[in-house]
């Protein structure tokens, strides 16, 4: 079959460049690291990204990408078992300061592994979609620090503390609009596409666990389960009855939430392609099924590219 960067040339003039995307990252948890493996199979087909804007976990990778670190972070994320996750959250065990947890380790360990940079600055346009819950508004982060902006667009209510920026008490974007195409409309590129962890639920997705997902299981990797249960997708497929814990719930509310709107934001802003993920692919938790989660995001925008017919540049 031939590339599909062959089959979008329309005209000699054309073959001496890639065809440009504009590329929105929906917000989805630990779901999101499915946007690694969309981004890797996009830029293999022959695709050159100029912009991306992203909700919450959306905001992490695509930042991520725009800084030129993505290899990194994906061979890092894709290392962690329960117990290395477990080491980077650190509870506050109480709603001081609006959350549960503070995300400074997170953050903390982002700066570390992949430096901070300003976001204009970046070689491709970003926006970070944050919600400022005080005005009750959508808001565009496309200037300042990286990490502040994606420290706000993850920022879920009560999980996380909110983020303060100029005066600001930001939160995840995802309340607002969980897959960013509204701030690429002002971007030149030849087509918008949108990566949701928001699509329909599927029964008996298949689960892999590797050797390598599975060590750990003591200790404190067990209080892990125990505070995030439902971590097995197997556990999350519809009709399946199972005793939900608090983290679990609120996932899963979020989800459902965040399904609805997708759907109205799309249908008012639909981009020239969308790949859609079902949205109990894992749990919002599941960061140990990094490597399961990074392939279905690759297989799902292979699939997406092979049947889709884009109109002429």
């Amino acid at each position: 079959m031939p590339s599909t960067e062959i089959q979008l040339q329309v005209g000699k003039d054309d073959t001496s460049r890639k065809p440009t995307v504009a590329l929105a990252l929906g917000a989805g948890g630990a779901k999101g690291l499915a946007h690694i493996g969309a981004i890797e199979e996009l830029e293999k087909q022959g695709f050159e990204i100029v912009a991306i804007a992203g909700c919450s976990m959306g905001a992490l990778i695509g930042g991520i990408h725009a800084a030129g670190k993505l290899p990194i972070y994906r061979d890092w994320v894709c290392s962690l078992d329960k117990f290395d996750i477990l080491k980077l959250v650190d509870w506050s065990f109480s709603f001081a300061g609006g959350g549960l947890i503070k995300g400074e380790k997170i953050i903390g360990t982002m700066l570390e592994l992949i430096g901070d940079v300003q976001i204009e600055d970046l070689p491709i346009a970003f926006t970070a979609v944050a919600t400022d819950i005080e005005r009750e508004r959508e808001v565009w982060l496309t200037r300042g620090s990286l990490f502040d902006a994606v420290r706000a667009s993850i920022a879920i209510p009560t999980l996380f503390r909110p983020q303060l920026i100029d005066g600001r008490v930001l939160v995840d974007g995802g309340l607002l609009n969980p897959v960013p195409v509204t701030p690429l409309i002002r971007e030149p590129a030849d087509y918008v596409i949108a990566v949701s962890i928001d699509g329909p639920a599927e029964a008996n997705l298949p689960v892999e666990m590797s050797a390598h997902e599975t060590r750990g299981r003591s200790g404190l990797s067990r209080l892990l389960e125990k505070l995030l249960p439902g971590s097995d997708a197997k556990a999350l497929a519809p009709g399946k009855a199972h005793e939900l814990g608090a983290l679990e719930l609120l996932g899963q509310s979020m989800d459902l939430m965040q399904a609805n709107l997708s759907r109205l934001r799309l249908a008012a802003y639909q981009p020239d392609l969308l790949v859609q993920l079902p949205r109990n692919v894992s749990s919002v938790y599941a960061f140990h099924r990094a490597r399961n989660l990074v392939e279905s995001g690759r297989e799902k925008m292979r699939t997406s590219l092979e049947a889709w017919q884009p109109r002429s540049r």
